[in-house]
């Protein structure tokens, strides 16, 4: 078992370990208190893990509710925010009472925000289910649903009581999906440590535990200096412009793993045609990420991502912050403005995007 402490608005404990499933309902209890357990789930997950949550949660003195959402990013949306709203409401759950989120990324997002808004605020609990979730979104407070203009508009800032990371979940994932969190750890490898980056290199799967500890731990560093995302933290996007981009050109057939994997190579051989990198720094990353069955490339050109981006969050104005490599384990803002965005694109795919 492995345990990193978050400073931030709310102090937590993000708990990594095996089989905490069938334990969950105790640290719950402990963490949140509460008379009744709202579980939000998809319909995957909740076919293999709900059964197990509920009957610990029932252990321990819940009353325990379920609602089940269809699996993908499309259910990240008003519709079923309004409806989820709808439904503690209808069952009378408080203030004192737990939401638990479990799942992937979709479902944490999801529940985040609906636990950040129900009653001004109740307590919440994130299982995640899935390495991209487990490494990253599940961690640091950042909560959201879509809107049809683009991805994640609508959210808050809302941290839980406690997230428990059971890395057993994993052994069910698709290699896909794995995959797909693969995207996620490299990032942090690529903006803050090497060390981590050459594990990936060693197989993620093989050191599973260790590299989501590692990981954690970088968000957490990040977060306590910059919970509110104005400044550092706008370094875990790394990829994530660009790869925003390609999710909604896609209509999000392209999955967030693939899609910032891609992100994170164009703008990499941008950062080398800049002159801010050197080229091995875009050999190796292109190394690792086919190691890990991720692509590199798109078919998407620079009018119609430019276009898409106009529309992501981090554009300030007529400014945005880009994340560019200057080594394996750092990297720096790059601030632009959304004209320059567009050079910076057409640096990305001169020649086919290819040096």
């Amino acid at each position: 078992m492995k345990i990193v402490q978050v400073s931030a608005s709310k102090n937590y404990e993000v708990i990594i370990d095996k089989d905490l499933l069938p334990k969950s309902g105790g640290y719950i209890r402990e963490r949140a208190g509460g008379r009744i357990a709202v579980i939000i789930t998809d319909d995957i997950v909740d076919e293999l893990y709900s059964d197990t949550v509920i009957k610990s949660l029932e252990d321990n003195e819940y009353n325990v509710l379920k609602y089940v959402v269809k699996n993908g990013e499309s259910s990240k949306n008003s519709e079923n925010y309004i409806r989820i709203l709808e439904y503690l409401a209808l069952h009378k759950v408080s203030r004192s009472d737990v939401l638990v989120a479990l799942g992937g990324g979709v479902v944490g997002d999801l529940t985040g925000f609906v636990a950040a808004t129900y009653l001004r605020g109740v307590k919440f609990v994130q299982i995640p289910t899935t390495l991209l979730a487990a490494v990253d979104s599940s961690v640091g407070g950042k909560t959201a649903i879509d809107l049809e203009a683009g991805k994640n508009l609508v959210g808050a800032f809302y941290q839980p009581q406690v997230v428990l990371c059971d890395y057993n979940t994993l052994n069910t994932l698709t290699e896909e999906v794995f995959s797909d969190g693969c995207a996620e750890v490299i990032k942090y490898g690529v903006i803050a440590s090497e060390e981590l980056f050459e594990a990936c290199s060693q197989g993620i799967k093989e050191n599973i535990e260790n590299i989501i500890y590692e990981c954690v731990k970088i968000k957490r560093d990040i977060v306590a200096q910059d919970e509110f995302d104005t400044g550092l933290r706008q370094l875990l996007n790394f990829g994530h412009t660009i790869g925003h981009g390609i999710e909604a050109c896609s209509n999000y057939e392209v999955t967030h793993g693939k899609a910032v994997a891609i992100g994170m190579i164009l703008i990499t051989k941008a950062s080398v045609k800049l002159g801010i990198c050197e080229k091995i720094v875009l050999d190796r990353l292109e190394k690792l990420i086919k190691l890990c069955a991720l692509p590199f490339d798109t078919h998407y050109g620079v009018s119609e991502l430019y276009q898409v981006m106009l529309s992501d969050k981090k554009v300030d104005g007529k400014m945005i912050n880009l994340v560019v490599p200057t080594t394996i384990g750092k990297a720096i803002l790059k601030r632009v403005s959304i004209d320059e965005m567009k050079d910076i694109l057409n640096k990305c795919f001169e020649n086919g995007g290819i040096l």
